[in-house]
């Protein structure tokens, strides 16, 4: 028997600490020159709080699109320590199907640790290697998000690649960092089959190879390399989107309190898939996926603010 989904995601699943850091703290600050996040050396620095949370870009994208009300699941890999017992638990309470997550034996769970200090996060990753070896049998989607993973990421792509053209599933693209750094084939291959793909302004000047500041050309660049429809975000300044068919269209977001920034990306993807899984025009899409960023960023974490389908609607 298949197992359908409206979207699945393919990347990783972590922990997140988050050390959060009032500005009047006196154990932190930021050198204005280098823009360095600076400590004493051998200091021992007291944080005001802080919170462990699930994160990871496909745990965030599946929860997301979860809360809209579409059947998600997940392909991810992680450890059988106690924090990947409260990654499944997670994913059980959000209602993402854990059939593709892969637990390694004797293995621990990912974690990064992330800084936040004066409305701006420092994050430390570390890079736990995974065989990323998942095995797509039995499974069908609407949709892939494909995001980031470990330095074994080649083989996952091509076999994410074979199970979305052998399915029929569209390809939603979110290449890291190192994906975006190789410059490899095996990325190429993938842009030229995204029906979406999803970058900030950085990273869009590190894949087309422009040095602009101007979205446009990047978008226009970017486009020449595969995917239907670009969609770049630019932090406050909104976001930007290319489509083949209908040209450009720009999104404004609303001034928020800004609590936190982790994961506004990803919220920005799973509220505009969303969208476009019901149906809903780019236009409406990006509005979607405004709205699920501006309200991540007002919570601590990647998830505790995103949005269920009703109260976008």
């Amino acid at each position: 028997m298949i197992a359908s989904y409206d979207l699945l995601t393919i990347g990783k699943a972590t922990i997140d600490a988050f050390l959060l850091v009032t500005k009047t703290n006196k154990h932190f600050r930021i050198d204005d020159k280098t823009k360095e996040l600076c400590i004493k050396y051998g200091d021992k620095a007291t944080v005001d709080r802080v919170v462990f949370s699930m994160g990871g870009n496909a745990a965030n994208v599946s929860v997301g699109a979860s809360r809209m009300g579409l059947k998600t699941g997940i392909a991810a890999e992680i450890g059988t320590d106690e924090f990947s017992q409260k990654i499944i638990n997670g994913l059980k309470k959000e209602k993402v199907s854990e059939i593709l997550l892969k637990q390694t034996d004797n293995a621990d769970s990912s974690f990064s640790v992330i800084v936040n200090f004066k409305k701006e996060r420092t994050i430390f990753c570390e890079d736990v290697k995974r065989e990323h070896d998942f095995n797509f049998e039995g499974i069908s989607a609407k949709w892939i998000y494909l995001t980031s993973m470990g330095e074994k990421w080649k083989e996952a792509y091509k076999r994410s690649l074979f199970f979305a053209k052998s399915t029929g599933a569209k390809i939603a693209f979110n290449p890291g960092t190192p994906q975006i750094d190789s410059g490899e084939e095996s990325i190429m291959q993938i842009l030229r089959e995204t029906e979406a793909l999803f970058v900030n302004k950085e990273e869009a000047g590190k894949i087309s190879g422009l040095k602009t500041d101007e979205i446009e050309k990047l978008l226009l660049r970017l486009s020449k390399l595969g995917p239907e429809t670009v969609i770049v975000t630019d932090g406050e300044r909104g976001s930007f989107l290319y489509n083949k068919k209908e040209g450009f269209l720009k999104h404004g977001v609303k001034k928020q309190k800004v609590i936190e920034k982790t994961g506004a990306g990803d919220a920005y993807s799973s509220g505009f898939i969303s969208a476009v899984i019901y149906g809903k025009n780019l236009k409406e899409a990006m509005h979607w996926g405004s709205l699920n960023a501006e309200s991540v960023i007002t919570k601590v974490g990647a998830q505790e603010g995103l949005l269920m389908r009703s109260q976008v609607e």
